[in-house]
């Protein structure tokens, strides 16, 4: 997937690509922090058909929704020979007593067997989160264990 990155002298940076529909969608990122998720022309880039302003949250969220799925379903696929691994996702909640915490706070690993290979934030996979690694309400957290460990770690990460 080529993604074309256009500078906006005076606004930020465009980031878009085309898609099989015929449109291109994208993302502007203003100097002032401000994302607008946007669908233009395939034909003129500078022709938007439509844009949606984001707030930081509902960016992270979109791209959590976006990106985690992509990843879950690739390691869901290396693991199909191994009887008894799953992979799924696990949010961090506003809720959750472990937003703002560390995951070596959740002590996740030895309580339930499960190990968390990777921690999707605003669209960004960090692989491999190490115990001083800081959770944020709307990380999506994706996990490697039983199903009997991946539900103690989901009670773990919104009742603990």
């Amino acid at each position: 997937m080529n993604v074309e990155v256009t500078p906006l002298p005076g606004i930020g940076v465009r980031k878009d690509f085309a898609i099989q529909a015929g449109r291109r969608v994208g993302v502007v990122t203003h100097k002032d922090g401000q994302t607008e998720l946007i669908v233009s022309k395939s034909d003129d880039p500078d022709a938007c058909l439509a844009s949606l302003p984001l707030t930081g949250d509902e960016a992270s969220a979109l791209a959590n929704l976006l990106g985690a799925p992509q990843l879950v379903a690739q390691l869901t696929e290396e693991h199909r020979d191994l009887p008894g691994i799953n992979t799924k996702q696990l949010p961090i909640r506003p809720s959750s007593p472990f937003d703002g915490r560390t995951l070596g706070d959740t002590s996740l690993r030895s309580r339930t067997g499960v190990s968390i290979v990777a921690v999707m934030r605003a669209g960004q996979a960090i692989p491999s989160p190490t115990p001083d690694f800081t959770f944020t309400a709307g990380d999506m957290l994706v996990v490697v264990g039983t199903a009997e460990g991946i539900s103690k770690a989901r009670d773990i990460l919104i009742d603990d």
